[in-house]
């Protein structure tokens, strides 16, 4: 099984459903003989060509507008976004067009498409390049919101979204692109938009996260470990539809709960989380929900390190809740 970055891997996946399907077509800024600014459609154009891998001009809107239309016309177009903080003037194509189409034509017409985008921060690239939107998303229904947090995951998770019949809103953490490398399987596979995935097995706190947090929590986890506090990490890979389900047994396992989320804490999908659980498993929690987040302010540059939670932010939340009594 080979190793791959998460770029690699996405990559890779790309090059599959290409050569798997005639009608999966991309377009966006860059992303032809550049190969996109982070690299992820390297070789695409020279292996595939002009036709279906489409430089565009610089028009968030018409790049999403032209993809609904060709998702319309019989066509699995993967729109991609170069940063997610460009993404605003596609907005209303989003949420007016690709994620109603099929509730407005009654079920005659899907929009089987992605809309791929570099989110969070990692680079230092301040607040017009570091932004956590997927709450804007997961508030619209007819989308899925799909975040990967491991290199396996964003192949098969690309895969699945490429070949779904919904519209996919597919966020790639820019910070874990080249993380590391990890095992990816060979060929083609997906990875379930529906299911969460436990990274780590424990009985003391249920800790949710999704995307570049997801590593920032297992390093929490090991250092809670040696407090003697059972950390279960579960990795939602989808924050649209969301696995509540597993988030729930886990909770009436543990009692406790935190969720981690790099986007600003007000209105965060953390809050969610959080209301889900109070909802329906109340009488099993034993402490009050931890909420770790960034915070209410535009993404700064010089003090990135600050914003971002990280390691010690997270073992904070998860001793306050395991410590109530």
């Amino acid at each position: 099984m080979p190793q791959m970055t998460m770029l690699e891997a996405l990559n890779d996946a790309y090059h599959i459903a290409m050569e798997k399907d005639a009608d999966v077509v991309t377009l966006g800024e860059d992303i032809g003989k550049k190969g996109g600014v982070f690299g992820t459609t390297a070789g695409l154009y020279d292996k595939f060509g002009d036709m279906r891998v489409m430089d565009t001009p610089l028009s968030e809107c018409g790049i999403i507008g032209t993809a609904v239309g060709m998702a319309l016309y019989g066509l699995k177009p993967v729109a991609e976004i170069q940063f997610l903080d460009f993404i605003y003037p596609g907005f209303d194509q989003i949420v007016s067009e690709m994620a109603k189409m099929r509730y407005r034509s009654g079920g005659e017409w899907t929009c089987p498409m992605v809309v791929r985008s570099p989110s969070g921060g990692g680079i230092r690239g301040g607040h017009y390049h570091s932004q956590s939107s997927e709450a804007y998303f997961a508030h619209t229904p007819g989308l899925r919101v799909v975040m990967p947090s491991t290199p396996g995951d964003a192949k098969g998770l690309l895969l699945a979204s490429i070949f779904c019949d919904d519209p996919v809103i597919f966020l790639e953490p820019k910070a874990l692109y080249r993380h590391g490398k990890a095992d990816v399987e060979e060929g083609y596979y997906e990875v379930s938009l529906d299911e969460a995935r436990i990274a780590r097995e424990g009985n003391d706190v249920t800790l949710v996260s999704w995307g570049a947090m997801v590593p920032t929590c297992e390093q929490a986890a090991d250092l809670a470990q040696e407090k003697g506090i059972g950390v279960e990490l579960i990795d939602l890979r989808s924050v649209l539809p969301w696995d509540a389900a597993t988030v729930i047994e886990s909770v009436k396992k543990t009692g406790r709960l935190v969720v981690a989320q790099e986007a600003p804490r007000t209105c965060g999908f953390a809050s969610e989380v959080s209301a889900t659980v109070a909802e329906k498993a109340v009488e099993y929690l034993e402490a009050p929900i931890g909420r770790v987040s960034g915070f209410d302010t535009p993404f700064p540059y010089t003090l990135e390190h600050v914003y971002k939670p990280d390691k010690k932010r997270v073992l904070n939340a998860v001793e306050y809740v395991a410590g109530w009594e």
